[in-house]
């Protein structure tokens, strides 16, 4: 303890010289020893208001400096030692508030949060230069903010009310991927479900949330990012609707891709699921814009659109599949009608001319074209697949897809599709949920007349060859010409 008390009155008197002396080099030598030893658990938990009050008055002085650091500064020289001093005085400040409640009360009471906010604002206005130093005081500024927040809500709610929108909006703009990175941290750090309502109120607030999720895709490294996105925003169906109707349809399908991530989550993480709505937003939106996906006819087309209803097609799959929380689907006006009639129009368009949904028989390892790189690759197994999801167990279903000719439709398509790989397999489930104690579905597959063997081209393409023999049907090799 004796020790402790003499390096903290070490660090008092070092401080106190530092608030009235012209700053020089040296000073900077003592804050890094300070920071040094802040580092230290015992010391930091000893550290009395004295200590504290000094390093914030370090703080208050370098606040003063800056309303000198203009274009008719006397030395350049001075301003880089300014941006390194506040750097270093915000590292201080960081390692104080390192699990110690006590010293982030302490540093919040003395008004750090405000002053720290006063200070990066100043750097923001003169960090277009892209210096280094200022780069540096920003990030260390905000690393500040972010240990003081940690586990203390008075804390969170006194950074929210200083720093939303404006300043958080104007760090996330920064060309430096650490302040970017540090800013949303101290963003998800403060966030919560309160917070995160505010962020629709109007046009100021609705930006940010909208920046974040354009750092998803131009800063995938930056894994705060998808932490907002996951565990805040998608839990707000309002801010996801708001956000949605905004967006462009690449930021659609960044937003889209989360969702897809997320319910393809490992159990456990399954907390951090949609509510209901936000899945009922999505299934309207694939209703109402489904037949976009029609314009990818052509080979040569990239229509983003048409994306974006792919990837709404593949959550709402998800979605229906195993997660109880989204069967209300089932009841959703019109998905089942738009699916239905989307995969008459895709399959019919297949059918009539050669393009990507025309049913292909090429397995090989090395596609040419790269066939399965397509975006409508799989998509009306998929189409299928939500048809037989949708029916599960839902009677008012089954007879629709009865009523919309659907039966016939899913049976056209039990043929193998090198194009839409297990189609087949989803054909049949897809028919076996249709069918499950519908009497009236089960007459109509037992009204079916046989016909005959279907054309069997693709199996002769690969060797075989398809045989009836007493109401059965055999598969055979082709013979080998001698």
């Amino acid at each position: 303890m004796a020790a402790s008390s003499d390096s903290m009155q070490n660090i008092n008197s070092a401080l106190c010289e530092i608030a009235e002396e012209k700053l020089t080099n040296t000073h900077l030598t003592t804050l890094q020893t300070v920071t040094k030893a802040l580092r230290d658990e015992q010391l930091r938990n000893s550290a009395d208001r004295e200590a504290l009050g000094n390093l914030y008055a370090v703080l208050s002085r370098l606040y003063v400096d800056f309303h000198h650091l203009t274009e008719e500064m006397d030395s350049q020289e001075e301003g880089s030692l300014c941006y390194k001093l506040a750097a270093e005085c915000f590292r201080a400040h960081r390692n104080a508030c390192v699990q110690c409640t006590q010293n982030q009360c302490c540093l919040r009471d003395l008004g750090s949060i405000k002053l720290s906010f006063e200070i990066l604002a100043k750097l923001l206005k003169i960090s277009s230069g892209g210096s280094n130093d200022i780069y540096d005081a920003l990030r260390c500024g905000v690393q500040f903010l972010g240990n003081i927040a940690v586990g203390n809500q008075l804390c969170k709610d006194d950074i929210w009310e200083l720093g939303f929108p404006h300043i958080f909006r104007d760090l996330l703009e920064l060309p430096d991927e650490k302040a970017v990175s540090y800013t949303c941290m101290v963003i998800h750090t403060c966030l919560d479900e309160h917070k995160t309502q505010q962020l629709v109120k109007d046009t100021q607030q609705l930006k940010l949330s909208l920046k974040i999720m354009d750092l998803c895709r131009t800063l995938p490294d930056v894994d705060w990012t998808i932490f907002i996105a996951t565990q805040h925003f998608l839990k707000s169906s309002e801010l996801i609707r708001k956000m949605y109707t905004e967006m462009t349809n690449d930021a659609r399908l960044t937003l889209l891709e989360l969702i897809l991530a997320q319910l393809g989550a490992v159990e456990e993480e399954k907390d951090c699921l949609m509510p209901l709505s936000v899945a009922q937003f999505l299934a309207s939106c694939f209703t109402d814009h489904c037949r976009a996906v029609l314009t990818l006819s052509s080979e040569s087309s990239d229509d983003q659109a048409a994306m974006v209803v792919i990837r709404l097609l593949d959550i709402l799959c998800e979605m229906t599949s195993d997660c109880k929380e989204f069967m209300a689907l089932q009841d959703h006006a019109g998905l089942l009608s738009a699916t239905v009639d989307l995969l008459k129009e895709v399959h019919l368009l297949g059918k009539t001319s050669k393009n990507v949904f025309t049913a292909a028989h090429d397995f090989s390892l090395t596609r040419p074209g790269g066939a399965d790189t397509h975006p409508v690759f799989g998509f009306k197994a998929q189409l299928i697949r939500l048809i037989g999801n949708l029916c599960h167990g839902h009677i008012v279903n089954q007879d629709k897809v009865r009523e919309l000719d659907g039966i016939a439709l899913i049976l056209d398509n039990c043929s193998i599709d090198s194009n839409n790989p297990f189609i087949s397999q989803w054909a049949v489930f897809a028919i076996r949920n249709i069918l499950e104690h519908n009497l009236e579905n089960q007459k109509l597959i037992q009204g079916l007349r046989r016909q005959g063997v279907a054309d069997d081209t693709m199996l002769r393409d690969m060797g075989f060859r398809v045989e009836e023999r007493d109401g059965n049907l055999l598969l055979r090799p082709l013979k080998k010409d001698p």
